[in-house]
């Protein structure tokens, strides 16, 4: 690919912002400097623009294999791109589902052949497949991926000694989805004995419960004091559960870690009246305070990293009953804009972005030279315009199901460019056919 040299750029890390040169070479950096030249590199003018790491989520659902309908993995790593995702972790509630080495494998082929961002997959543990889970090598994947109550997919794990054995049997991240399917199960039904499946959209929050939430999350950290596993606890829903972490100590040295979402950062339940199942997520949006107090422990370090959960759906499908509409919907394009606008808003700064959806995803999961912009890593980059409003409208939404939950909004910072290993992947609305994207390697000794 030969070199290029991005200039005139402001450059962001999680400690400051400075103005400079990036000279890429070939898929790394180079050099990061002042009027830096190279009569060999091709030069990108930034003109002032800021200049982001490329941003790793460490939770998405591609949908491939099986549910392609839905999206796969180059139609949505290629919405990733444009919203300035570099990086992707894939979940394991696919068809066939990732609970066996040979399928994980067989996923890594399918993303070497179509994936524009880098990659790389969770495998799921089951309560049947514990032997298979100890065969795998620890720095094969992103980690393992534990379903504490059920969601798209199916793969609930509710045998408590299987558990515990998966606890004390990996040193992979363990990431759980935490809800308490019991308390679910007796929410709903008290529901459907007075509604039928058609079930009013803003009572989610009341089936898919604070309580739900707390006790499932409560308990896996209990498990993982007590037996020395590293979890993460993925997408917090209520401020209840951030009492549950810590931020007296480096995000390196925490043993339990957490994660929120862009939706639960984002809507409240006050917006299920015009969004309706567009926004049915598990787990679900709740109050206002909620959102309030997620922000207030993201912001003081209790919660680590920003996620996106993208799981898309086809419009038909969630337009149907309560029962029958299936939770998720699609978000990598928008998470990177959307958190911009909170930083017009005065809510949070760029360094902080950059920390919790660039760094903190690449120290927490052990990501070999990714996650920040520094001499020797690879060259992921993403170049923002803080005043170039655009709307979210179906001719710009590029993921497959074709449908965006910030339909019509406004944003007022556009990506204009996004480079994967070095390569331009985007630019100003258009993409690159060519892949230059990478399976995720990891520091883990």
């Amino acid at each position: 690919m030969g070199k290029k040299l991005l200039k005139n750029a402001s450059i962001v890390d999680a400690h400051g912002i400075r103005m400079g040169d990036v000279l890429i070479d070939d898929e790394v950096i180079l050099k990061i400097g002042t009027d830096i030249s190279d009569p060999n590199a091709t030069v990108y003018d930034l003109e002032g623009k800021y200049l982001l790491p490329g941003v790793i989520d460490d939770q998405v659902h591609f949908r491939e294999p099986g549910l392609t309908h839905k999206g796969n993995i180059a139609s949505e790593s290629r919405a990733a791109v444009a919203g300035g995702i570099t990086t992707f972790m894939e979940q394991p509630n696919t068809n066939p589902q990732t609970v066996t080495i040979a399928k994980l494998e067989e996923k890594f082929q399918m993303a070497a052949d179509s994936a524009f961002a880098n990659y790389s997959f969770l495998f799921g543990g089951t309560n049947d497949n514990l032997e298979e889970l100890k065969r795998l090598d620890k720095n094969a994947c992103s980690g393992v991926k534990l379903f504490l109550g059920s969601s798209t997919g199916n793969m609930l794990v509710d045998d408590e000694a299987v558990i515990e054995q998966i606890f004390l049997n990996t040193e992979m991240v363990i990431s759980a989805h935490c809800e308490d399917e019991g308390t679910i199960k007796r929410n709903l039904e008290t529901f459907k004995n007075q509604y039928g499946d058609a079930i009013p959209i803003p009572l989610h929050p009341q089936i898919r419960s604070e309580e739900a939430c707390y006790l499932s999350s409560s308990k896996a950290i209990a498990l993982a004091k007590k037996t020395g596993a590293r979890l993460h606890v993925f997408h917090l829903s209520t401020g209840k559960e951030t009492e549950l972490f810590r931020n007296d100590i480096p995000l390196s040295e925490k043993k339990i870690t957490a994660e929120v979402c862009i939706h639960h950062l984002w809507f409240s339940d006050a917006d299920y009246d015009t969004k309706g199942t567009l926004i049915k997520w598990n787990p679900a949006v709740k109050t206002a305070s909620d959102r309030e107090r997620l922000w207030e422990a993201l912001l003081d370090d209790r919660l680590d990293v920003i996620a996106t959960d993208h799981a898309p759906h086809l419009m038909e499908e969630k337009q149907n009953v309560y029962t029958k509409a299936p939770s998720g919907g699609p978000l990598v394009q928008h998470a990177l804009p959307a958190m911009l606008e909170k930083f017009h808003d005065g809510v949070i700064s760029l360094e902080k972005i950059v920390e919790k959806m660039c760094l903190n995803p690449a120290i927490l999961f052990q990501i070999d030279r990714r996650g920040v912009i520094k001499e020797g890593y690879f060259a992921d980059l993403v170049a923002v315009d803080l005043d170039a409003p655009w709307q979210v409208t179906p001719d710009t939404i590029a993921y497959k199901c074709g449908w965006s939950p910030f339909d019509g909004h406004t944003f007022r910072s556009q990506i204009t460019h996004t480079f994967v290993n070095g390569h331009l992947a985007y630019e100003n609305g258009r993409f690159s056919e060519h892949r230059n994207a990478k399976r995720l390697t990891f520091d883990r000794a």
